[in-house]
């Protein structure tokens, strides 16, 4: 979270009637925000940020599979509930394919996604990679050796426990938005979803030329149709099908996760 910006602080991000531009008004012109907001337009918008990096992948592997989505998120909890950190990051590169498909002005926001990972796998490839394994015992290394900021950024600006709370707020934005797209009719605005799946999660921790940035940008969004296609497991319906098996997995994470942050007080970092 930005410095100085508290969750409800800003106001809500602006809810789209749908993907058409209001009568006689012209087709908004979609652009980056000026300034260092834009390094870090969707996860974190604190003016020194990480410059985003790509993260290389095979040709092979460019493609969004849900399929490649839903066998790392299954085996993201062991039996003691414990979030694998190697799991989680590759789940993830799995839906930095997925934002992809929402189009190139979304391009920053997956970059910023990447950059997220790498500082990560640099954390758990490290000296202390022991310690790197879970999310729970980053949690409990990273706390208890001092090495988190918790109320300025200052001396561990890229400390894993911030990193990850980004992936994390993302992570609740992609399954309100997936489970939107699984539960909606055929004919549903693919724009409404996003911004209400916006709204209830990330659009919080914005200043508001990011949320009215992101708004805009859901004029862009293709249909729920296309948006099916793109999971690559056949038909619409063999796509929903998928998704209703998937996100309760992604939802389990999610909360799993929720709870040891709000448990150590590290929900709101700088």
């Amino acid at each position: 979270m930005a410095a100085g910006l508290s969750p409800g602080q800003g106001g809500q991000a602006h809810r789209m009637s749908g993907g058409q531009v209001p009568a006689g008004h012209p087709a908004p012109k979609v652009q980056n925000p000026p300034g260092p907001v834009g390094r870090e337009l969707l996860l974190d918008v604190s003016p020194k940020g990480v410059k985003p990096l790509s993260v290389r992948m095979d040709d092979s592997e460019s493609e969004f599979s849900l399929k490649v989505v839903l066998v790392h998120f299954k085996q993201c909890l062991n039996e003691k509930e414990e979030v694998l950190l190697e799991h989680y990051l590759t789940g993830w590169k799995g839906l930095i394919r997925f934002l992809d498909h929402l189009g190139t002005v979304f391009s920053f926001i997956s970059k910023d996604v990447a950059a997220k990972l790498q500082i990560m796998e640099r954390l758990c490839t490290g000296p202390q990679r022991d310690h790197y394994s879970s999310l729970q015992s980053m949690v409990a290394y990273e706390t208890s050796n001092k090495l988190v900021d918790l109320e300025r950024r200052s001396r561990h600006p890229d400390s894993g426990c911030r990193t990850v709370l980004r992936l994390h707020r993302a992570l609740r934005w992609l399954q309100l938005f997936l489970e939107g797209l699984r539960t909606s009719p055929e004919d549903a605005r693919t724009s409404e979803l996003c911004a209400s799946s916006y709204s209830a999660s990330l659009a919080a921790y914005h200043p508001w030329i990011i949320r009215q940035a992101v708004t805009v940008a859901f004029y862009t969004l293709p249909t729920r149709k296309v948006f099916l296609e793109t999971m690559n497991v056949g038909s619409s319906e063999q796509a929903v099908e998928m998704l209703g098996e998937a996100l309760p997995f992604i939802e389990q994470v999610y909360n799993v996760s929720q709870k040891l942050y709000a448990d150590h007080a590290l929900l709101d970092l700088p």
